[in-house]
């Protein structure tokens, strides 16, 4: 059973930044992929980015050139930096780890509100 750790949701403005972190308790050769997902409501989950062993990165058309992700392998932690927020970018974001073996693991998510 892997762990995710997520921080840096809140309430922030239109216009503003946050930055989601999550720590992974499993070893960096046991992943293949993190990413994030986020789930508006009334909304199906939906993935926001993600990032491969090996550094490819895929972001949503809705989020490109805002997000970046990024991951550092020696803490087994991925970043979402979210710049230019909008309040269509409210949802409950969750980290998500792809694991080599095929299993994939969820956070407890996170609630980022973006509103004046």
């Amino acid at each position: 059973q892997v762990q995710l750790v997520e921080s840096g949701g809140g309430l922030v403005q239109p216009g503003g930044s946050l930055r989601l972190s999550c720590a992974a308790s499993a070893s960096i050769f046991s992943i293949n992929a993190m990413g994030w997902y986020r789930q508006a409501p009334g909304k199906e989950r939906e993935l926001v980015a993600s990032i491969t062993l090996g550094g490819s990165t895929n972001y949503a058309d809705s989020v490109k050139g805002r997000f970046t992700i990024s991951r550092t392998y020696a803490k087994n932690t991925v970043y979402l930096q979210m710049n230019s927020l909008k309040p269509e970018d409210t949802a409950v974001y969750y980290c998500n780890t792809l694991m080599v073996d095929g299993s994939q693991f969820w956070g407890q998510g996170t609630q980022v509100t973006v509103s004046s």
